[in-house]
């Protein structure tokens, strides 16, 4: 695994507008991206379009798959000491993947795009070209685990025009790494050099 790059995968149910925000974002920081509905084998995107529910056996592959295909994307970094973003669009509904994700990917931030039931159909509605039919958005809903206080993610609200969503989120990431960098220096500050031994 490329020991430089970070991992933001972009969460939520289908129709949320997980792969166009994170996309913009992607491009906006003048990172990498993927979409996990890339990596779905036929078998899924076939029950799915059939109308019907993925069950966590059809899952786990999926999920693999995706962090495997994420790990290669920031392998591929011209300057391995270069630090770069991965943006992921995945759905990542319960906890267990999100912490099959952390497994396999390190570090990773989660974004979950929150949305009421009423603006994602509406969207999942107008939406053409896709095998998620807005059947299933129900039990996209049902499955869904909404990340707790004690995972690395931020929650942003879909209500607004996406370039304002695709803002939060920057800004919002930004944020955290000032923060993140900020304690580590803080933590650091006064502390003798270790000469030899062991902490």
């Amino acid at each position: 695994m490329n020991q430089w790059a970070k991992y933001v995968v972009v969460m939520g149910v289908s129709g949320s507008g997980k792969t166009e925000i994170a996309r913009r974002c992607a491009n906006a920081t003048q990172s990498r991206w993927l979409d996990a509905d890339d990596h779905h084998p036929l078998e899924n995107v076939e029950q799915m379009r059939g109308g019907k529910p993925l069950n966590d056996d059809m899952r786990w592959p999926w999920l693999a798959a995706v962090a495997l295909a994420a790990r290669r994307d920031a392998e591929k970094s011209t300057n391995a000491r270069t630090s770069q973003t991965i943006f992921i669009a995945c759905s990542a509904l319960k906890r267990r993947y999100r912490d099959a994700l952390c497994r396999d990917l390190n570090p990773v931030t989660f974004v979950f795009l929150d949305g009421t039931r009423e603006v994602i159909l509406s969207r999942l509605e107008c939406r053409v070209g896709h095998f998620m039919p807005s059947t299933l958005l129900d039990s996209q809903l049902a499955d869904l685990e909404p990340p707790g206080p004690d995972e690395n993610c931020v929650t942003v609200s879909i209500d607004a025009p996406i370039d304002a969503v695709v803002s939060t989120v920057t800004d919002s990431l930004l944020a955290r790494d000032k923060n993140s960098a900020s304690l580590t220096k803080d933590n650091m500050t006064g502390k003798p050099e270790c000469q030899g031994e062991d902490i």
